[in-house]
Order: C-alpha cells, then sequence, then structure tokens
C-alpha cells in the first residue's frame, strides 16, 4: 500500500498535535532576592533612570546657551546696555553669541560627553575674564555690571558641577552614588573574608574611616572623616554573609548616611589569589551637591575607595601599607591569625 504523504518520513502528520511528544518544560525556579541581587540588579536600577541625571542637567545647559548666544548674535546692542557694557562692543558680544551657539549645538549632540560642558566652562571664564576688564571703563554701568557678574558666576558653578559629573562618571538614582571596584589579591579566600568580617579591622586600611564599634552580631557604629575636618556617623548592620563567599551591609533606616554595600570573593584565574569585588552605594546627606563638594576638598568617595582597596591588597600581601611621604612605613598590625602564622614564617 502506497504511504500516505503526510505519514511520509521527515514530515510531520499534519493531525500531530502541536507540542506533542515534547519534553514538558521544567518549572521556572524563582529568582534569589539577597542582599546582593538587589544592590546589583541592573546596575542599581535602570540605566536611563541613573544616566538622565547628569545628561538632563547637560541638555538644559546646551539649550541655555543656544538661546543666550541667539540673544548676542541677534540684540547685541540691547543686550549691551542690559549688561552695562558700552553698546560699540555689539561686535564682539555677536562673536561670544555664535561661540554660546556652537557649545550649545555641541552639548546637545552628545550630553553625556563631559568634553563639550567642559568647554563651556572655558568660554565662562572668558566671560568672566570680560566682564572683568569691563569695569576699567567709565563708560560702563557699575551696577549692572556687578549684577552680571554674579549672575555668570551663578552660571559657571553649575557648568563646572554638571562637567564634574560627567567627567567621574558619577551616575545618580535617588541621590544614591554607586561605586564598583574589583581587584585581584594574592592570599586565599579564607584570609580575606576574615578579615573583611571583623568590621573593627576596617579603619587600618580605610583611610577615611577612623572607627568602627561592633555593637551586636550583625549591627556595628561606623565613623568616617568628611570634607573640612568635619565627622559622619551612622549604624550599619550585615544583611547577607556567606563564608568565604560574600558579606553584604547597609546602614540602619534613619542614619545620618544612606550607605549600603557588598564585597565578593572569588578564586582568581591561573591560581593567582583571590579576586575581591567591593560594590558600595551611598547617599550623603547633600546628595549630589554633597558628592562634588566633597570631591572639591579632596574627598572623592570612589577615588577613596579604589586607594582603600589597594591598601588592603597592600596590607594582605606584605603587612604593610607603602608610602611615598619620606618616611619608612611602619609594619601594620597583622589583620588575622593566618597571616600573623603567616608572618612568623
Amino acid at each position: 500500500m502506497a504511504t500516505s504523504r503526510l505519514n511520509r518520513p521527515g514530515r510531520r502528520a499534519a493531525s500531530r498535535p502541536a507540542g506533542a511528544d515534547m519534553p514538558a518544560k521544567a518549572p521556572r525556579r524563582p529568582a534569589r532576592r539577597s542582599q546582593e541581587g538587589r544592590l546589583h540588579q541592573g546596575k542599581y536600577g535602570s540605566e536611563n533612570a541613573s544616566v538622565t541625571q547628569e545628561t538632563r542637567l547637560a541638555a538644559g545647559l546646551g539649550w541655555f546657551g543656544i538661546g543666550l548666544g541667539l540673544a548676542e548674535l541677534l540684540v547685541p546692542r540691547r543686550l549691551a546696555r542690559t549688561i552695562g557694557v558700552p553698546s560699540e562692543h555689539h561686535r564682539f558680544i555677536r562673536a561670544m553669541g555664535v561661540r554660546e551657539i556652537a557649545s550649545g549645538l555641541g552639548i546637545l549632540l552628545s550630553p553625556s560627553a563631559p568634553a563639550a560642558v567642559w568647554a563651556r566652562v572655558a568660554g565662562d571664564v572668558l566671560d568672566l575674564t570680560c566682564l572683568g576688564a569691563a569695569f576699567t571703563s567709565r563708560r560702563s554701568n557699575r551696577g549692572r555690571l556687578m549684577t552680571t557678574v554674579a549672575a555668570v558666576a551663578g552660571a559657571t558653578a553649575v557648568d563646572v558641577l554638571c562637567a564634574q559629573q560627567l567627567t567621574r562618571g558619577v551616575r545618580t538614582r535617588q541621590r544614591a552614588t554607586p561605586t564598583v571596584v574589583t581587584l585581584t589579591i594574592n592570599r586565599s579566600r579564607e584570609d580575606l573574608y576574615e578579615s573583611w568580617r571583623d568590621v573593627t579591622n576596617l579603619p587600618r586600611w580605610m583611610k577615611h574611616l577612623r572607627s568602627v564599634e561592633v555593637r551586636g552580631d550583625r549591627r556595628s557604629h561606623w565613623v568616617a572623616s568628611g570634607p573640612a575636618g568635619s565627622t559622619v556617623e551612622w549604624d550599619a548592620e550585615i544583611t547577607e554573609d556567606r563564608p568565604n563567599e560574600l558579606i553584604a551591609w547597609r546602614s540602619i533606616e534613619g542614619s545620618a548616611l544612606d550607605h549600603s554595600g557588598v564585597v565578593r570573593f572569588e578564586p582568581a584565574p591561573g591560581n593567582r589569589g583571590t579576586m575581591i569585588t567591593v560594590e558600595m552605594r551611598y547617599a550623603p546627606p547633600a546628595g549630589t551637591l554633597g558628592s562634588a563638594v566633597a570631591a572639591w576638598f579632596g574627598e572623592d568617595p570612589p577615588q577613596s575607595i579604589k586607594m582603600d582597596l589597594r591598601r588592603f591588597k597592600q596590607v594582605m600581601e606584605t603587612g604593610e601599607v607603602l608610602t611615598t611621604e619620606g618616611q619608612p612605613a611602619g609594619r601594620a598590625e597583622s589583620v588575622s591569625r593566618k597571616y600573623d602564622s603567616a608572618a612568623r614564617r
């Protein structure tokens, strides 16, 4: 008997129901919602939400520059009288307008690029210099000039703040600044975990951390140095603890500093020790502006964390923090009993 076309080898029978003879899908395992997962999810939230803080500000500066440039280009004489300079400088004001428009377009074409915003800062400095020179003219209106200088100085401060944020790559979400640092240390995971788990050891390699006082199995009180000699204190708790793998912590609700972090210990490739990754999220009391002010005082938290982790590497590998201040570094106190025994050998 002839074989039916529908039952020939290599063809699926038309009567076969969809999905028949197919293995049933395994039930999906529920996602693990740990402190690490919450902190690492989507790089601290939606990428778009974290980036638009700086890019929106940059775009606003770009549109402001274009508007100001058009005014300088179209009505330079009237603008000269408004700001308090002699009207015969209208050609120079037109040239400044062209620069403002070019700067604004450059920012709008790439609002996340810091170079365009820094170019605007350079233009602000030029404007302030020209306004300062205008004070030497007897025909200038000094009262209006003072008001103009104050306005330009304020705009310059905003431009500098935006340029610094873009340069540092600081992304903010709900006033929180994330920092991720990874470093390979030639020590075992057990040694590094033991040293980090005893939170009273942290001030030994964290330069701006003054003290950590244990107040329970998982709670502690932290005191850190702030800008201009100030201090910041907060209480923290360990939210997740996997021996030799992970430690997660966060500040207690209502603390002066909104702070959380995760440190992970993973074997480094090629048996080169341990790869340690520190992820921290913090929100200073003054938000993004507080971060910028701290940076101007030399207290840039992301850079400080990087340097702290390098000091931790030096302590764990050599037993001391290397210094370039002209004085020999004293032998640092060992941070684990295992390291003590190894150092004596």
